[in-house]
């Protein structure tokens, strides 16, 4: 891969000054080999940025932008915050939150402005950015694991996820309370559908899943803390604890983590931005910016309401330690109707199979990136598909083979945090320049230094609290 992206930036640089070709605000409608002269005898300069999925239309507009953000924005994860509330308690587990939303809306920020912070060229790709912030090596370094395990990682998940909830689906839906499928049945079911899903062209004309998936995660957010509110059982309810029995370091960082989890997704920004026109009078960044704070804003009516609800609810009986969410889901519906179960769950798997395509598209762009630079032309529909389906067996089959993933989620994900706390404070002092020890550029220290040693200390408190509760690795037996 990083072989396949040096070639990448060869070809960037036969470009003549400090634009290139395919970073062009007006890319050609018939993209062919441009040569440097009216004979085509230079060899040819190829328009790799029209031939790659995330950026093949930029006819993106703030609706499409604002859907996209939602539908990745509104995870899995969010589920998993009443958990972290157990183990933080009221007062902490809100200030946590809170800080971490306002924290990701900064680094967000700054990934809007930094898209074309240089004349000239658009920055669609995070590992872009990346590599012209820190250098080729060292961008290299920073920027291709974690983004690829965000979005290959985040897809297995998913398969993990939505093939579980699909069991639990079936089980309430039969008479005998047991599941007509397996669990690897049920991966495989979500797996075919989500890779069919993911045939859409480019990032752009997956608007209409995007949508669909914003909706079904509104909806089963809105449901599950709703549910409590208006339930008879919670009117006669008796008292709930809400003491926070260990307060271990391992407990509360794991706690930290599991809220952290949820604001992942920065390295899907620049990407999502890349689909919008831009030019002089009307930059990408404004557009970006007006989605960006539409769909944080309703990522926050979602999270916060359910986060407390839920809490209010149940209290010490939601297991503090984290997993699959599965499980919560299960505790979440157990005391209402089957109507209600059933409508949570399949409106959870929607939300599953549409975050799917959004997530695994860097992941296609940086393999269809490999095949252009090796055979110097775009990949036809046959070849995109065949690329796409090896990326789903990929996930499929890591999903299979190692089920247990959900419980080193923060050990893992801590790592592909950086991304989203740390490099972009430090990628806008670097590029934007700003006045050594300024307000801004201590600012952004502060904030770079503060993301880095969070994921350290999560990475430090897991590992620990692995090493203290083991791990049950079921591998191949889902």
């Amino acid at each position: 891969m990083s072989i396949a992206l040096a070639k990448l930036f060869d070809l960037e640089s036969q470009e003549s000054g400090d634009s290139p070709l395919f970073m062009s605000p007006t890319p050609s409608t018939d993209p062919q080999p441009i040569s440097g002269d009216k004979n085509g005898g230079d060899g040819g300069r190829i328009p790799v940025e029209e031939w790659l999925p995330i950026t093949e239309s930029r006819k993106g507009n703030v609706y499409t932008a604002t859907f996209h953000l939602l539908c990745s924005g509104i995870g899995l994860q969010v589920i998993l915050l009443p958990a972290a509330f157990a183990a933080l308690g009221w007062v902490w587990g809100t200030i946590i939150l809170t800080v971490g939303f306002v924290w990701k809306l900064y680094t967000t920020w700054l990934l809007v402005h930094l898209h074309e912070a240089v004349p000239g060229i658009r920055m669609s790709r995070y590992v872009r950015l990346a590599i012209h912030s820190f250098g080729a090596k060292l961008g290299k370094l920073l920027g291709i694991f974690p983004v690829m395990y965000l979005s290959g990682g985040a897809c297995t998940i998913l398969v993990i996820t939505g093939g579980k909830s699909l069991q639990q689906l079936l089980q309430i839906m039969s008479e005998d309370n047991i599941a007509p499928l397996t669990s690897v049945q049920c991966f495989l079911v979500f797996s075919c559908i989500a890779m069919i899903m993911s045939q859409f062209p480019n990032l752009n004309s997956l608007f209409g899943v995007s949508l669909i998936g914003a909706f079904m995660g509104v909806a089963y957010c809105t449901v599950i803390w709703i549910l409590p509110v208006t339930s008879d059982s919670q009117k006669t309810k008796v008292s709930v604890s809400y003491a926070t029995a260990d307060k271990s370091f391992i407990h509360i960082f794991n706690a930290i983590g599991l809220i952290a989890l949820v604001y992942r997704g920065n390295n899907l920004v620049l990407e999502i931005q890349g689909t919008l026109p831009s030019d002089s009078k009307n930059p990408s960044s404004k557009t970006m910016w007006r989605a960006v704070m539409i769909s944080h804003a309703l990522v926050a009516i979602c999270m916060f309401p359910l986060t407390f609800v839920v809490y209010w609810a149940y209290g010490d009986k939601i297991p503090a330690t984290g997993g699959p969410v599965g499980n919560y889901l299960k505790l979440y519906t157990q005391e209402h109707s089957k109507r209600a179960a059933c409508f949570i769950h399949l409106t959870f798997i929607f939300s599953c199979l549409c975050s799917y395509p959004i997530n695994l598209m860097p992941a296609c762009d940086n393999i269809e990136m490999v095949y252009i630079t090796k055979k110097q032309k775009p990949a036809s529909i046959i070849v995109r598909m065949m690329l796409r389906v090896f990326l789903s067996l990929v996930c499929f089959s890591i999903a299979v083979g190692f089920p247990f993933l959900p419980y080193l989620a923060v050990l893992i994900g801590a790592i592909a945090l950086l991304v989203t706390f740390t490099y972009p404070c430090f990628m806008w002092i670097s590029i934007k320049k700003p006045q050594r020890k300024s307000p801004m550029w201590l600012f952004n220290v502060l904030v770079g230094c503060l993301g880095a040693s969070l994921s350290v200390l999560l990475l430090v408190a897991s590992a620990m609290r692995l090493a203290q509760k083991g791990l049950h690795a079921n591998f191949f037996r889902p």
